[in-house]
């Protein structure tokens, strides 16, 4: 039965010498698209929503959310070792457990990947637009721009289309089929702008933070704190993206764990700083209640109505209305310069986020039909720029549908069951692994 074949782990490696991509990577650049796959929707724009499901606990959801990743991020790590091939948690799949869980494994990730990157195009849209309508306070001499809100938002926030998330996801597909080192040279460059903006967000606000706001720190107590790192969650996606990048690497053995362990311990301690900094700001992280002191579900429209009546009172806009957390946050600490700058800096780095998640999607769509489980011409290499063109481009049309129509909340979900399905997968492909070629060589072995 075709549905009961797995395929050996030396056929898979003798197709990828065969027909195989360009090795131009080395662990400098991996960590770089790691971090540029990370770093991104999740720290920018769902820290109000965390704020609102655990107050200051929500620290400890991102140590939560940090350490299920590391584990998984170890697993990727032997397998990507042993198998330095594109394709990711499909292609361990295939080769360990068989077909039809790989055919799975292949369409998760086009919710961990595609519907991933949309959300992201979708956030950063959410940025752009704001920065726009106060263009004037961050650039004296431009006038501020409104986009209208049916060109602003898809249909179900009360728009047409998302036209600047439908820009963004097309530029991000045009440089795809450039090439990979000139995607990667950018996504080095944009990494290093979002790492400048979330420093200087640690440099202001840890300083002047106020010990008094971690009290009480769970004040949803657990299932709060476990609810906030289910959406924290997305924060962290797109790390197994680097794994994608194994066959596009040099001495992938060494350099993929590298680059898979590195990305997510960088990340991780400046979630946890950024996180501090937020919660010691004047604006606290406390969630919003009712009148009646019931918790408000974040993205409810009670909770919209709460914070305008919060705001009509005079006081400041709490940490968990805010659709630009971490700008709010600069603002309100006396620093409006620093808060516009943050938010130009997630404009412009955001992109980096949908390009990475783009690059894991089209490495496994190529795989996928260079097994034969997808058209074969989607395996095809384009002859000057040497990267799957045909792929690419199906795979920004997809993003840039979603991108357009559905919110970014819908879409995060999304992509965190495609994730937790594939690191699943991942974790039962290195312990069958064990017990069916303990002779193989490992050159990264996973405690």
């Amino acid at each position: 039965m075709i549905f009961g074949r797995v395929k050996p782990l030396d056929a898979i490696l003798a197709t990828a010498e065969k027909r195989g991509l360009h090795r131009s990577l080395g662990a400098f650049q991996l960590t770089m698209l790691g971090i540029g796959a990370v770093i991104g929707t999740g720290i920018f724009v769902l820290t109000s929503e965390a704020a609102q499901k655990a107050g200051p606990g929500m620290m400890l959801s991102f140590v939560i959310a940090g350490f299920v990743c590391a584990v998984a991020a170890l697993c990727y790590s032997e397998l990507a070792s042993m198998v330095p091939v594109a394709g990711s948690a499909y292609t361990y799949t295939y080769a360990v457990i068989g077909e039809p869980l790989a055919w799975m494994v292949g369409w998760a990730l086009i919710l961990e990947y595609a519907l991933g990157a949309s959300a992201v195009a979708v956030g950063w849209s959410g940025y752009f637009v704001g920065l726009l309508a106060h263009l004037s306070s961050f650039v004296p001499f431009l006038p501020d721009i409104a986009i209208p809100q049916w060109l602003a938002v898809g249909p179900s926030q009360g728009g047409l289309i998302n036209l600047p998330a439908v820009v963004v996801s097309m530029l991000v597909t045009w440089l795809l089929v450039l090439g990979t080192s000139e995607s990667a040279k950018v996504n080095a460059i944009l990494v290093g702008v979002k790492i400048l903006a979330l420093t200087l967000f640690i440099a202001i606000t840890l300083p002047a933070a106020n010990g008094a706001n971690f009290t009480p720190f769970m004040p949803t107590h657990l299932s709060g704190v476990a609810g906030a790192a289910a959406s924290i969650f997305f924060a962290y996606v797109g790390f197994d993206a680097v794994s994608t990048a194994a066959e596009e690497t040099k001495n992938p053995q060494r350099n993929v764990p590298i680059g898979l362990i590195a990305s997510l311990g960088i990340c991780t301690i400046f979630y946890l700083l950024v996180a501090a900094g937020a919660i010691g700001s004047p604006l606290g992280a406390q969630p919003v209640m009712d009148a009646a002191g019931r918790l408000l579900d974040p993205g409810t429209p009670e909770l919209a109505a709460r914070c305008q009546q919060i705001i009509a009172g005079g006081a400041l806009e709490p940490l968990s209305c805010s659709k630009e957390a971490l700008a709010h946050i600069l603002r309100v600490f006396g620093w409006p310069i620093a808060g516009n700058f943050l938010a130009a800096a997630a404009i412009i780095a955001l992109p980096s986020v949908v390009l990475m998640m783009m690059f894991g999607q089209t490495r496994v769509f190529f795989t996928m039909a260079r097994d034969g489980l997808l058209p074969a011409r989607f395996a095809a290499v384009h002859p000057k720029f040497h990267t799957p063109h045909v792929i690419t481009i199906v795979t920004g049309v997809v993003v840039t549908i979603a991108a357009a129509f559905a919110p970014v909340g819908q879409l995060a979900n999304y992509s965190n069951s495609g994730t937790l399905f594939a690191f699943a997968m991942v974790s039962i492909a290195v312990l069958v692994l064990r017990r069916t070629d303990p002779s193989r060589k490992r050159p990264f072995r996973t405690p």
